[in-house]
C-alpha cells in the first residue's frame, strides 16, 4: 500500500464504525459436543476509508471463540491487523464457538459472555458475544436476557425437579403460581448491566414473586437447594453483586425457604410489606448490599447465616414483625452497620417528613458483630402517633459501643434480663471468618451461653443443640 493510498485514509480521533448488532448470541444449547458460527458486519458510513487498527477477542488465548475478519482467519489469542474498509462500505466477521455441554462449569459455564473489541484511530468499540455451554433448564428461554418475563401457572403448582440444573436468564415475574424447589436443587442467575434504548439502566437477573405466588424450598443439610450467579470459573467465586437477587413481594401468601444457600446477588433477599417468610437453615453470603432486607414484612429465621455482606447483613425498614433465633450475623470489613432497623420510611432527605409504621424485632441467641465498634443502628422516628418501636435481645452476643450513647439502658432496657453479652474486637469467637468458617472457635465466647429454645433441637447443620446451655449462634460448638 503507498503512502498515497494510506494518506487517503480518514484519521480523525473521533472515527466510529457501525455494526450490524449490539450482541451476537449464540441461541443454540447444545446437548453434545457441537459448533456453530454467527456473522456480523461491522460499517464504514463515512465518506473516506478507513483503517481498523485491530480487531481481537477479549479473553485473547483463552476465549472459547473464533474469529475471521475479512478473510482474515485469527488465531486464538491473536489480532486482526490494519484492516481497511472502504467509504461507506462494510467488512464481515464471522465469529465460531465450539461447545462441550459435559465440560466442567469452570471451563464451559452455563453463559459464555465476552466482547469482541474494534479499535479504530484510538477508538475502542466493541460488540458482545454470548453463547451457551451448558445443557441446562434456561428460564423461560435462552432469549429472554435483558428482558422481563412472566411465570404463571393459574394458582398451581409448579415443582423444579429436573436433574439439570436451572438457569433464569432475564428479569422473572412470577404471578398466580407456587414455585417449589425440592432438595438438591442448583439455580444459577444470570445478570449483568441492562442499558434499555429509553436510557433505563438496571442490574439483569432478578427473581420477582407477586401477591399471589410462592415461594417454597425444601432443601436438607445433605442436599441443601443452592442460588448463586452463573459465572462458577474461579476468578468469580467470591465475586459480590453478579446478579439482582429475589424479591418477594406484598401478599398474603406464606413462603419458607429451609436449608438454601443464597449468594453473589446484590441484594439476596427482600421481604416486601405484608409478606410473611418463615426461613430455617439458611445462608445469605457475599451480597453487594443487604443479605435480607425485610420492608414492613413478617419474617421467622431460625439457624440462619448472613455474612460477608457489602450491606447490612440484615436491614429492617418501615416496621414489621421479625423474630431471629440463633442466627449469626457477621460482616467484617464492611462500613455498613451488620444490623439496622426502623420504623420509619423518610420521604425526603432530611426525614422531615416521613411515614410510620409499628417495629416488632425479637433476636434470641444471636450474634452480631463486625469489624465496626457499633454493629447495631437504630432509627426511631415517631412520624405518626403511637408508632412503637420494639427491639428486644435474648442471650445475644452484640458488638455496640457508641449506641449506649443514645441508649445508655441498652443492656438492661433491650437485652431481657440484662443477658447480652459484649463483643470486643480480639475476643474468640470464630473458626476463622477471614475464611468464611463462621463455626464457633473451641475458646468462643458463644459457647453456653444461650438460652435453651422449646422448638428448636439442632443447629444448622442439624448437629444436635445442648438441651440445657446452648451455645449462641447458627452452628453449636463442636468442641462440647
Amino acid at each position: 500500500m503507498n503512502a498515497c493510498q494510506e494518506d487517503n485514509f480518514d484519521g480523525s480521533s473521533d472515527i466510529q464504525l457501525e455494526f450490524s448488532l449490539d450482541t451476537l448470541k449464540f441461541d443454540t444449547v447444545f446437548t453434545q459436543l457441537g459448533s456453530a458460527t454467527r456473522t456480523i458486519k461491522a460499517y464504514n458510513p463515512h465518506s473516506r476509508p478507513i483503517m481498523i487498527s485491530e480487531v481481537y477477542l477479549e479473553e485473547q488465548a483463552n476465549s472459547k471463540f473464533r474469529i475471521n475478519v475479512d478473510g482474515y482467519a485469527v488465531d486464538s489469542g491473536d489480532k486482526a491487523l490494519e484492516i481497511p474498509v472502504a467509504a461507506n462500505d462494510s467488512i464481515y466477521i464471522f465469529v465460531e464457538v465450539t461447545i462441550d455441554p459435559d465440560a466442567p462449569l469452570s471451563i464451559s459455564p452455563f453463559v459464555l459472555h465476552e466482547n469482541l473489541i474494534f479499535e479504530t484511530n484510538g477508538n475502542n468499540q466493541n460488540v458482545v458475544l454470548e453463547a451457551f455451554g451448558q445443557n441446562a433448564n434456561y428460564i423461560p428461554s435462552q432469549f429472554s436476557g435483558g428482558t422481563i418475563n412472566l411465570l404463571t401457572c393459574d394458582m398451581g403448582m409448579e415443582i423444579w425437579d429436573d436433574p439439570k440444573p436451572y438457569v433464569i436468564y432475564g428479569v422473572l415475574v412470577v404471578d398466580s403460581c407456587e414455585i417449589v424447589l425440592p432438595a438438591g436443587t442448583d439455580i444459577y442467575v444470570h445478570g449483568g448491566i441492562v442499558n434499555l434504548q429509553d436510557g433505563t439502566i438496571y442490574n439483569d437477573g432478578i427473581w420477582f414473586f407477586g401477591s399471589e405466588s410462592k415461594l417454597t424450598v425444601n432443601g436438607t443439610v445433605n442436599q441443601p437447594v443452592t442460588i448463586q450467579g452463573d459465572r462458577l470459573e474461579e476468578d468469580f467465586q467470591e465475586v459480590k453483586g453478579q446478579w439482582g437477587g429475589i424479591r418477594l413481594g406484598t401478599g398474603n401468601n406464606t413462603h419458607t425457604i429451609q436449608h438454601a444457600i443464597i449468594k453473589n446477588s446484590i441484594v439476596g433477599l427482600r421481604v416486601d410489606s405484608m409478606a410473611t417468610l418463615e426461613m430455617s437453615h439458611t445462608q445469605i453470603r457475599n451480597t453487594s448490599n443487604s443479605g435480607l432486607l425485610g420492608v414492613h414484612a413478617n419474617v421467622q429465621a431460625t439457624n440462619c447465616l448472613f455474612a460477608d455482606n457489602g450491606g447490612h447483613s440484615v436491614q429492617l425498614e418501615f416496621g414489621g414483625n421479625y423474630q431471629l433465633d440463633y442466627c449469626t450475623l457477621s460482616n467484617f470489613g464492611t462500613d455498613a452497620s451488620t444490623f439496622k432497623v426502623s420504623n420509619t420510611l423518610c420521604l425526603d432527605e432530611f426525614c422531615s417528613a416521613c411515614l410510620g409504621n409499628d417495629l416488632n424485632a425479637q433476636l434470641r441467641n444471636c450474634i452480631i458483630v463486625g469489624s465496626r465498634s457499633d454493629e447495631l443502628s437504630f432509627f426511631d422516628r415517631q412520624c405518626a402517633d403511637g408508632d412503637a418501636f420494639n427491639v428486644s435481645f435474648e442471650n445475644c452476643i452484640v458488638r455496640v459501643d457508641e449506641l449506649l450513647e443514645d441508649y445508655p439502658d441498652f443492656f438492661s432496657v433491650n437485652c431481657i434480663n440484662n443477658s447480652c453479652f459484649q463483643y470486643n474486637s480480639g475476643d474468640d469467637l470464630f473458626e476463622d471468618y477471614f475464611d468464611g468458617d463462621y463455626h464457633l472457635d473451641s475458646l468462643s465466647i458463644a459457647n453456653d451461653k444461650g438460652i435453651s429454645l422449646s422448638n428448636v433441637f439442632v443447629d444448622l447443620d442439624e448437629v444436635a443443640r445442648d438441651g440445657l446451655t446452648p451455645d449462641v449462634g447458627c452452628y453449636e460448638s463442636l468442641y462440647d
